[in-house]
């Protein structure tokens, strides 16, 4: 028993299913949007991740009653370190990410 869903009736009727090329760049446009959008919340995460490291490193300074400058000092390199390895793992995840894409369509030849 299959069910057609049932179209509005101000909706206009377009029959994408039947032309592969169409759908094709549709798939290709979801495709990008994708990855610009994957790519954004990465760098949204390092981001966060840098915040949140560099002041807990300066917070846990203050509460053992270390000298200020030397816990800024310190907080600064901790987010620097965390920000550099974050986005050192967003290019190598990217780039094994294309050398896993390029594989399969060499072995699919």
């Amino acid at each position: 028993m299959t069910h057609k869903p049932v179209a509005h009736p101000d909706q206009l009727a377009l029959d994408w299913e039947n032309d592969p090329a169409i759908e094709a760049m549709i798939e290709a446009r979801v495709a990008r949007r994708a990855e610009a959008a994957a790519f954004q919340w990465r760098v949204r995460l390092v981001a966060i991740e840098t915040c949140m490291m560099g002041s807990l490193v300066i917070a846990a300074g203050i509460a053992l009653d270390q000298p200020p400058l030397q816990t800024i000092r310190a907080g600064i390199l901790v987010a620097t370190a965390c920000c550099a390895s974050g986005m050192l793992l967003i290019g190598l995840s990217g780039a094994c990410g294309m050398l896993c894409s390029r594989f399969r369509q060499w072995r699919a030849r």
